[in-house]
């Protein structure tokens, strides 16, 4: 049977698979599916049309799918979407979307996201990323996989941060920030390229060339941006071990809405 503690409260049209657990004094509404082996910590709340994966672990007082903060939403039925293996810590905040935006918030899976996080509507998060303490997500943020970001860190509506990005403890990111780049500050500077973080991932080194040589090309050499991305082009022949690298940055450049950190 499911473990559900006797103080909590599970709509009986809730839909939780028979190994996920419910802590004490946690609320789960009628429109929400668990996936196996989730557990939800006491005093949480899981409401809204939320889908939960697998193995995930909500620890105590996290607030999962609530109404959008947006005065345009009017109670339509939108959603949250929620992937596996993700451990959220306390006091995080996850919001429905809005229909506007296509109405879905998205969190992929295997993410470390810690404590007083907000995730606004229609975000859409990626794979193992890490998100620090008091990370705040407006609306529309979008994070590439393996991205992490420092604590303290506020990310404006809109935004796209690209694969592989790091952002340093405490920034203000109001602008694209392009995949495998090091950032921080108030305003946002670039500083590197995240070398430390692809070395742990297992980048070889004409992978780990091909990135330092994009970085070079973006905010080294004076070029604008679309001089930049011709010759990130060129790198996809010169180093074929690194293609998918090329074609990322220059993908997420093509997409760049808001233009690029610089």
């Amino acid at each position: 049977m499911t473990q559900i503690h006797p103080t909590a409260i599970v709509d009986a049209a809730a839909e939780l698979d028979a190994s996920v657990s419910v802590g004490p004094y946690a609320i789960i509404g009628p429109k929400v599916r668990i996936g196996a082996g989730t557990s939800i910590g006491p005093h949480c709340v899981v409401e809204g049309r939320t889908t939960i994966g697998r193995d995930n672990r909500f620890f105590q007082f996290s607030s999962i799918g609530a109404q959008p903060q947006d005065k345009k939403y009017a109670g339509e039925d939108t959603e949250l979407v929620i992937g596996d293996r993700n451990v959220v810590r306390e006091f995080c905040t996850f919001n429905l979307g809005v229909p506007q935006a296509g109405g879905t918030t998205r969190i992929g899976s295997d993410n470390w996201i810690m404590a007083y996080t907000h995730v606004a509507h229609d975000c859409v998060i990626g794979d193992h990323t890490t998100l620090s303490n008091n990370t705040t997500l407006a609306g529309h943020v979008t994070l590439g996989d393996w991205v992490t970001v420092g604590g303290l860190t506020g990310i404006h509506q809109f935004v796209k941060i690209g694969a592989h990005a790091m952002l340093g403890f405490a920034s203000a990111v109001t602008q694209d920030v392009p995949p495998f780049m090091l950032v921080d500050g108030n305003p946002l500077a670039v500083r590197g390229f995240n070398v430390v973080g692809l070395k742990r991932r297992g980048f070889d080194s004409e992978q780990l060339a091909a990135v330092k040589q994009m970085h070079r090309l973006l905010y080294r050499q004076g070029k604008t941006l679309e001089e930049a991305r011709q010759a990130i082009r060129e790198l996809g022949s010169q180093m074929p071990s690194a293609k998918a690298e090329v074609a990322l940055m220059d993908a997420f450049l093509a997409d760049a809405t808001r233009g690029i950190a610089r």
